[in-house]
């Protein structure tokens, strides 16, 4: 049998799942029960305590089901310790996965550390009145029979929700190698994520690189970088030719790039890229990939077309690694922290990222050495 700790980052990961890149919980309770739960989660942070004793008693229900969870103390007849099992489980999860948690457990709050029963005449002076409605009403449900998986997916993907619009202050390391940085640009783009997002931060980084190179390079000279489009927007709707743009003096493209995470680069995406920059006077046109080089055969019916394009439009198209372009140009930089800075700056008001994206570049410069 699992332990509640495994119990509850099973549930957690599953939770995850379902949110994925959604902004709206999926839930088969019905719309009152729905009601009741978001309104703990509606003062999930100013009432800390309620949330922590809510998700205590439902997971300790689900693993527990003879448990009367109303009975939230040893010294209740028929009770169980709460704040032990708070203290060993629910609230180190919660400050775990960055969700709202008291210091050590919910029940050090006086309006719900009372000697007796959480039932419908509960007298601690939860504030505020729907809240404690809300509160007193789903236990009571539980303890009638209500689905616990269901209550406890629903909280869960409502924290998570919120965890996702919330902002968060990631890492700037200062003295980073260059390979230091290509480490954990690839670990970064190539993490496990439940949520969708992922394909977007190798276009951020070649963003903040161009960001960079743009004041830098000489061949930028008069040259304008157009600001990053939001994720979906697609080019034929949006007029650009690329994932990143820059348009000369007289606002014609110039260079391009187009980048594509874990889509190994074929003949038919270079055709589809020169479809798109066949009409403009474009000089430089990238194609990068974090997947691996095509075969041999593939490669060749590539560089002949590379070469065809060459000579029909005069557009040099140049199809590479992520990672060894990414090489090359921070060897260009006079100072490869300004490329750090963008790229995190980039990261934290990039709409098509969630909080599991951002965590994950605190955590891989948390573990370097």
């Amino acid at each position: 049998m699992a332990t509640p700790s495994e119990f509850l980052n099973e549930q957690y990961n599953d939770a995850m799942s379902i949110v994925g890149s959604k902004e709206t919980i999926t839930s088969k309770l019905t719309e009152t029960e729905q009601a009741l739960i978001n309104t703990i989660l509606q003062y999930s942070e100013s009432a800390k305590g309620v949330l922590t004793v809510f998700i205590t008693s439902v997971v300790y229900k689900i693993l527990n089901p003879q448990q009367d969870i109303r009975n939230h103390q040893d010294g209740i007849q028929n009770g169980y310790s709460g704040r032990t099992f708070d203290n060993k489980n629910i609230t180190p999860f919660l400050k775990q996965h960055k969700f709202p948690a008291m210091a050590e457990s919910g029940w050090l709050t006086r309006s719900l550390e009372q000697k007796v029963p959480y039932d419908l005449n509960y007298t601690g002076s939860i504030k505020p009145d729907n809240l404690k409605g809300a509160f007193l009403t789903l236990l009571d449900n539980i303890q009638k029979g209500a689905d616990c998986k269901e209550y406890l997916s629903f909280m869960l993907q409502g924290l998570i929700i919120k965890r996702n619009q919330h902002t968060i202050d990631l890492a700037k390391p200062t003295a980073l190698s260059i390979n230091s940085i290509l480490y954990l640009l690839g670990n970064h783009f190539n993490a496990t994520y439940k949520a969708e997002g992922a394909s977007r931060l190798p276009v951020l980084a070649f963003y903040a690189i161009y960001e960079c190179l743009i004041n830098e390079a000489k061949r930028f000279e008069n040259k304008q970088l157009l600001p990053i489009e939001s994720h979906t927007s697609a080019d034929a709707r949006s007029g650009r030719i690329g994932d990143i743009d820059i348009i000369d003096e007289n606002e014609r493209s110039f260079e391009a790039v187009e980048v594509k995470h874990g889509i190994t680069i074929t003949l038919q995406l270079v055709l589809d890229a020169y479809a798109k920059f066949q009409t403009t006077p474009v000089n430089r046109y990238y194609i990068l990939s974090t997947a691996p080089q095509p075969n041999e055969e593939e490669w060749g019916k590539i560089q002949d077309e590379i070469q065809r394009i060459k000579n029909v439009h005069g557009c040099q198209l140049i199809v590479n690694g992520i990672m060894q372009s990414l090489k090359y140009y921070l060897r260009l930089l006079d100072n490869t922290f300004e490329f750090v800075d963008k790229y995190v700056n980039l990261l934290e008001n990039d709409n098509a990222l969630k909080f599991e994206h951002k965590e994950k570049w605190n955590k891989l410069i948390s573990e370097m050495s």
